[in-house]
Parts: structure tokens; sequence; C-alpha cells
């Protein structure tokens, strides 16, 4: 998200190569990534799957290429959401975007309530039948709206989403209740964002401080600023900075950790706008934290609700 939104076609270019470098092999993006995001400026918008289109030529099956669709990226009253007619339009603009013929994996964005279930999924379906999707997945659903989107696709012999796209920290768990036994229980990959809390488990943010001048929150970042405001956020980073010492860890290294080594997830999007925090963050990514520090990471949790 970061390319074209926080970052020129240049400073994406140096992180990606790092990414590439260091084994990375996912790619997330969507339509909607840009500096329109901000501005409102629709001709802004999908700023981020040009600068991947042009850094991916001769790189493209290197990677597995996952964007996604939903969000308004017109004036037009089909320029947004999963109908049949948004969706075919929302792809072809995609894959112009991302100079390419077929997306790994093709996303919705959100929750649909506007269009049937059985419309967006049956579109979707015909397009992996048409070689232009290889797998289809969803952000940000709740367990039920899963449930019954896998529900659909069983009735009327539709693929099914594969993957769910949610946010995980250590400071963000609601996807523990209900979701993650789910996705376990059906076989369906987790691929979290966030997993450093929208940049606050770096420990960048401290109370009565002014924000670093070049962070998000200084950018004004509203759901970064609810975040923050939560009592818990902060102390958690208070509190991991002990566990992070005692193992020789950074906190962002320590925060990765943490969600990869917990059950049921897949793999973590790193939203990194500089090559140093791909560096940093991944240098102990094949480890995973102990039994005993998953506990006391819990047990301080319990602490901060109360």
């Amino acid at each position: 998200m970061a390319f074209g939104h926080w970052i020129d076609e240049r400073a994406s270019a140096a992180v990606l190569e790092q990414a590439l470098d260091r084994g990375i092999n996912l790619v997330d993006t969507a339509d909607v990534y840009g500096t329109g995001m901000d501005n409102g400026e629709i001709a802004q918008l999908g700023e981020s799957e040009n600068i991947l289109g042009n850094l991916l030529q001769g790189r493209r099956h290197d990677i597995l290429l996952a964007t996604k669709l939903h969000n308004r990226m017109g004036a037009g009253i089909n320029d947004q959401g999963q109908s049949r007619y948004h969706i075919y339009r929302a792809l072809e603009n995609s894959l112009k975007r991302l100079r390419t013929d077929y997306i790994d994996l093709y996303q919705v964005h959100r929750f649909d309530e506007s269009t049937p279930l059985e419309e967006t999924l049956e579109t979707l379906t015909d397009l992996v039948k048409a070689g232009k999707i290889r797998y289809i997945g969803c952000s940000n659903y709740a367990a039920w709206q899963l449930a019954k989107a896998h529900g659909v696709s069983a009735l009327h012999g539709l693929r099914r989403f594969e993957t769910v796209q949610p946010e995980y920290s250590l400071i963000t768990r609601d996807i523990e209740r209900e979701l993650i036994p789910y996705t376990q229980s059906e076989q369906v990959g987790v691929i979290v964002y966030s997993p450093l809390g929208r940049g606050i488990l770096s420990g960048k943010y401290r109370p009565g401080e002014a924000p670093p001048s070049d962070s998000r929150l200084a950018a004004g970042e509203q759901r970064l600023q609810l975040l923050l405001n939560q009592r818990h956020a902060l102390g958690m980073v208070e509190g991991i900075r002990p566990l992070a010492a005692a193992r020789g860890w950074s906190l962002p290294q320590f925060a990765l950790n943490w969600v990869l080594s917990r059950p049921g997830i897949t793999s973590a999007i790193l939203g990194a706008s500089k090559p140093e925090h791909i560096t940093e963050t991944l240098a102990y990514a094949g480890e995973r934290l102990t039994e005993v520090e998953l506990q006391e990471i819990d047990r301080l949790a319990l602490e901060l609700q109360q």
C-alpha cells in the first residue's frame, strides 16, 4: 500500500528489490491504493498497481501476485462493489496497470452487502475458468461472512475463497475468537496485514512526544490514531521490550515473529516504505517464539485489558 501512496516509484523499486532478494515471493496490492486514497482524486487511484506493473517486468513469474477490488474507482454508480459488471471492469483495469495477463490471487476487499454472493462468486469462477485468475480470496471478512460464502460455493459448485486477509497483531487480536478457528477447520489461508500494529509496535510512538515527522501518524492516518488511543496499545509496546531484549531482537522483529508463531497464520504482509524495514524485520523471520514467551504475552494482554 505504500507504493504510490507514501513513496514514489524510485523508492518503491528499492523496497521491492530488497524484498525479492530476501526471498519474499508474495506481493499484495489493491486497485484503490494510491494518493487518491487521501485526496479523493480518482485519477490518482491505482498508482500502486501501475508502479508494480513497471517494476515486475521480467520478474512476474518470480512471485505470487495478489490484488483486490471493491472500492470506488470512478464516478459512475457501477464503479464500485462486486457486481458482475464491476468485477469484469475492475479486473481488466488491474491487468492493464499490472501489465500482466493473469492474477495469482484475486481478493474482494470487504464484504459487499449490496450484491448477492452468488453473483460475485459465479463471476469470479468464470474468470478462473478463463485463466485470468488462479485463486480467489477475501479481505476484512468476519467468520460468518466467510462461512456464508463457502456455503454458497458448495451449494452452487463455485470456486471458494481460499484465503482471507484480516488485520492482526499483538494489539489487534479479534480474529482469534471466531475467524482463526474457522479457517483452521476449513483449511483457509490467513494472510494478515499490519503485523506491526500500523507501526506502533516498532516503538516509534511514545506518550507525550511528537511523532516522527516522516511517520504515518504525522501524516494524519486516522485508523492509526484510533488504535493509539486504546490504552493497551502503548502498554503492549512497553511490555514486550524486555522480551525482545532478552533475545537480542528489535521490537519489529519480535512483533512479526509473534504473528508468525501463532497457530493458523499463513503469511504476514509488511507494508514497508524503506529497504531497511525489510532487512531489519526479516532478520529472524525463520525463528519462532517459545510457548513460555507466548504465554507471557497472553498474560500481559489480559492485564492490559483490565
